[in-house]
C-alpha cells in the first residue's frame, strides 16, 4: 500500500466502513456457492460418472486446494491493487467456472474446472481479501467485524445447499450450474463496485506503531515461526471440520434418506456455525471439532439434525480467530497476505478431510472410521492452541479460546 490511498481516519468504523462490510458479507456469501455445489452435487456426480466415492470427492478436494493457493494470489493483488480487483476477478471466474462445470464430459473436466477456475480463480476471491479488507477499517470493533464478514462462508452453507438441491431434483444439476454461474455474474459485478474506494492507510506513526505490534519475535517465536504454527492448527481442525461438512450428504442416503434431508443438515450445521462465528464463545472453543464423537452411535433422522446443529455450533468460531491473531501480531501493511496463507491453511485442511474421509469410506465401507480420524486431527489442532496461549501471556491451559490469545495479545501491545 502507498501514502497516495490515504484516507482520512473518521472513515474507520464509519458508515462507509459498515455498508462495506455488509457487502463483503453478500459476496462472500454468494462467492461460497462455489464450495457448498461441489458438495451437495458429489452424489449426482458420482451416479452419472459411475465413480468410487474418493474419486467423485476430487472436485471438492481440487476446489478447496483452489480456494486456499488463490487466496494467496488475491491476498497480494489487493495488497497492491485494492481489494476491488481480486473480487472482479473472482465474479467472472465464477460465472465463466459454473457454466463450464455444468457442460462437465467426465470427472476430470469437471475437477480441473472446479479446482482452477471456481476455486483458485473465482471463490478466494471473496474470502480472504474480503476479511483482510474488513480488518483495515475497523479498529476498535475489529473482532465483531471480522466475524461478521467470515460468516458470509457459513451463511452460504447454511443457504446455497437446500436452493441447489431444489433445483437439482427438479432442472438437474447442470443446468442448475449453468443458472448459479450466470447469478454469480449479474449479482457480483454490481456489489464489487461498492468496494471500489481503497481502504484507509495509517500514516507514517500509525505503520510505524503497527510494525512494532507485529514485532521481530512474536509470543517469543520468529514470524514465520508463529504463522506456521497457526497454519498446522489451521489444518489440523479443518479436517476434523470437513468430514460432516463434505459427506453429510452422502452419508444420509447411505442411511437410506433422501439427499434434501443431506442437504438440509448441512444447511442447519453451517446455519449453527454462523452463531459460534459471531459470539466465538468459549464453550465452542473447548469443545470444536470433538463434537465428531456425536456422529458414531447415532443414525436416526431426528438424532442427525440435532447432532449437525451442535457440530455447527461448536466448531464454528475456531477460523476466524486465526485471522483475528493474525491482524493483532503482524503489521497491517502485509494483511493480505498474511491472512490468506493462514485461510489457505484452514482451506488446505478441509481439502485433505474431504477427500481422507472418502477415501476411508471406500476401504471401511463405513463413515466410523472417518469420524475417528477427523476427531485425532482435532486433538492436535488443541494441543497447539493450548501452547500457543500459554506463550500469550500465561494463560491458564483451561483457557483455549483463540480469541482469547487474541486478546492476550492486544494487553500485550
Amino acid at each position: 500500500m502507498s501514502a497516495k490511498r490515504a484516507h482520512p481516519p473518521s472513515q474507520v468504523e464509519s458508515r462507509a466502513a459498515w455498508l462495506r462490510l455488509f457487502t463483503s458479507l453478500a459476496l462472500m456469501t454468494i462467492g461460497g456457492s462455489g464450495m457448498y455445489a461441489v458438495v451437495v452435487v458429489l452424489p449426482l456426480v458420482q451416479a452419472e460418472f459411475s465413480v468410487a466415492r474418493s474419486v467423485a470427492s476430487l472436485p471438492y478436494t481440487l476446489t478447496m486446494v483452489g480456494f486456499g493457493l488463490g487466496g494467496i494470489l488475491m491476498g497480494r493483488l489487493a495488497d497492491r491493487y485494492g481489494v476491488i480487483v481480486p473480487v472482479l476477478v473472482g465474479a467472472v471466474s465464477l460465472g465463466v467456472g459454473f457454466i463450464a462445470a455444468g457442460a462437465a464430459p467426465g470427472i476430470l473436466v469437471f475437477a480441473l474446472v472446479q479446482g482452477l477456475i471456481i476455486g483458485f480463480l473465482g471463490s478466494s476471491a471473496t474470502f480472504a481479501p474480503l476479511v483482510a479488507d474488513t480488518s483495515l477499517w475497523f479498529t476498535r470493533r475489529r473482532g465483531i467485524a471480522v466475524a461478521i464478514c467470515i460468516s458470509g462462508n457459513y451463511l452460504a452453507g447454511a443457504l446455497w445447499p437446500p436452493v441447489l438441491q431444489y433445483f437439482f431434483d427438479h432442472v438437474g444439476w447442470r443446468a442448475t450450474f449453468t443458472g448459479v454461474g450466470l447469478f454469480c455474474l449479474v449479482a457480483m459485478l454490481p456489489l464489487a463496485l461498492v468496494l471500489r474506494r481503497p481502504a484507509p492507510v495509517l500514516d507514517s506513526s500509525a505503520a510505524a506503531a503497527g510494525l512494532r505490534q507485529g514485532s521481530s519475535m512474536p509470543l517469543g517465536m520468529a514470524p514465520g515461526m508463529l504463522q506456521l504454527w497457526l497454519c498446522v492448527a489451521g489444518v489440523a481442525c479443518c479436517v476434523a471440520m470437513s468430514m460432516p461438512q463434505v459427506h453429510i450428504v452422502a452419508y444420509c442416503g447411505d442411511l437410506g434418506f433422501a439427499a434434501a434431508r443431506g442437504a438440509e443438515m448441512l444447511s442447519l450445521m453451517l446455519g449453527f456455525g454462523i452463531v459460534s462465528r459471531l459470539a466465538s464463545g468459549w464453550i465452542s472453543d473447548r469443545i470444536g471439532g470433538l463434537a465428531l464423537l456425536l456422529f458414531l452411535p447415532f443414525d436416526g433422522l431426528a438424532t442427525l439434525y440435532l447432532i449437525s446443529a451442535l457440530f455447527g455450533l461448536f466448531q464454528g468460531g475456531i477460523v476466524p480467530s486465526y485471522a483475528i491473531i493474525v491482524r493483532e501480531y503482524f503489521t497491517p501493511l502485509e494483511a493480505g497476505r498474511r491472512v490468506g496463507t493462514v485461510l489457505m491453511a484452514t482451506l488446505f485442511g478441509m481439502a485433505l478431510g474431504g477427500w481422507l474421509s472418502g477415501a476411508i469410506f471406500d476401504l471401511t465401507g463405513s463413515y466410523h472410521a472417518a469420524f475417528v480420524n477427523g476427531i485425532a486431527w482435532n486433538l492436535v489442532n488443541i494441543a497447539i492452541v493450548v501452547a500457543l496461549l500459554r506463550r500469550a501471556g500465561g494463560l491458564r491451559i483451561t483457557s483455549s479460546s483463540a480469541p482469547a490469545a487474541a486478546a492476550a495479545a492486544r494487553r500485550a501491545t
